[in-house]
This record gives structure tokens, C-alpha cells and sequence, in this order.
């Protein structure tokens, strides 16, 4: 299903953030194209080096780079990608979705492009259940962004609740049928 598929995985500053690299394997196993933006503060959990070996591709972290060649990088990568994923999802930046702020090269690049945009929450359960981040989270599903419900399990904080990021098996599985039904709301 991924192969040939163009995907910009989006990385934030959260514990989970590890785990995007055994999503990373799995599309990259699966030959999609994977191409990979971190925030500062994933830099804190998860170094650009991890990524850049498993992704076979740049990191891009700074919006402010200047590249090789010419071109708006955030305007081009929105362009490129088919399926835009965030994993994990913090509520910082489903805040900064939800609210057309666009402060960083993710949030820019999410807010320029047409893609599937999903995002996969990971966060304290008390970060998670506030009515700012489920309003914010409500307001980008009417917006047609699409989200993987985070999983029941012992968080980072010591807490067992809801805000774990799910299996990459999950993730991707939720993945697999939104793409489906994006394409058959596309055909249909």
C-alpha cells in the first residue's frame, strides 16, 4: 500500500517521539518515500542523526536553513507529500493547527499542504482530557484533519490513562484505512 507513496513525518517534543523510528522502518521496508521535519523540541528526546540514517533522507528542523537549491522548502514539501503523519501529535502543535498558527517549519508545512493530515496524539492524560486541546482536537476534525486515538497504558509521568501513543502496529493499521477512505471519498 505505501510503496512509491510520498510521506513527511512530522516529529514533535514529546517522550514518545522514539518511537517514530519503528514507523519510519516499516514505511521504509513497505518503499514509501519518507521525508522527515522535526521541532526543536523533538531534538530533545530524539536526535536528526537517528532519523536521518533510518529516513535515508535529510532532517529538516529549521525553517530558516538555507538549502542547496532554490526553492520555498515548506511550499515544496506540502506539495510532495500524499499523507502528511505526526507522530507523536503534542498539543502544543495540534494547537498551533487548530488556531492557523504557523511558527515553525512543521506547522507551516502542515498548514500549506492538501494532504491526508493525521495525527497521532501522545500526551499526559490530563494534557489530553483539557477541554482547550479535545476542543482544539474537535475543531481540526471538522476541518477534515484526521487523529489516532491515543491508547489506555502506563504513561512517561508515572500515570496509567489514556495518552500513550499506540502500537506502531495500530498506528499503522489506522493509517492503512484512512488512506482507504480518503480515496474512496476522493472517487466517490
Amino acid at each position: 500500500m505505501f510503496e512509491n507513496m510520498n510521506i513527511v513525518l512530522g516529529i514533535t517534543g514529546g517522550i514518545a517521539a522514539y518511537k517514530s523510528c519503528g514507523i519510519i522502518n516499516y514505511l521504509k521496508k513497505e518503499k514509501a518515500n519518507v521525508k522527515v521535519i522535526m521541532t526543536e523540541h523533538a531534538k530533545q528526546f530524539i536526535t536528526p542523526l537517528t532519523i536521518e540514517t533510518l529516513s535515508k533522507e535529510k532532517v529538516i528542523t529549521n525553517m530558516f536553513e538555507r538549502p542547496n537549491y532554490m526553492e520555498v522548502e515548506h511550499i515544496s514539501l506540502a506539495n510532495w507529500a500524499d499523507i502528511f503523519l505526526i507522530i507523536p501529535a503534542t498539543a502544543n502543535i495540534i494547537g498551533k493547527i487548530a488556531n492557523g498558527i504557523a511558527d515553525d517549519m512543521l506547522s507551516t508545512t502542515i498548514i500549506a499542504t492538501r494532504s491526508l493530515v493525521i495525527f497521532a496524539p501522545a500526551m499526559n492524560n490530563k494534557m489530553y482530557e483539557n477541554i482547550i486541546v479535545q476542543n482544539n482536537i474537535k475543531r481540526l476534525k471538522e476541518f477534515g484533519y484526521q487523529f489516532i486515538e491515543p491508547a489506555i497504558g502506563y504513561l512517561a509521568c508515572g500515570y496509567e490513562a489514556k495518552g500513550k501513543l499506540p502500537k506502531n502496529e495500530v498506528i499503522i493499521n489506522k493509517v492503512k484505512q484512512l488512506i482507504k477512505e480518503n480515496i474512496n471519498k476522493n472517487n466517490g
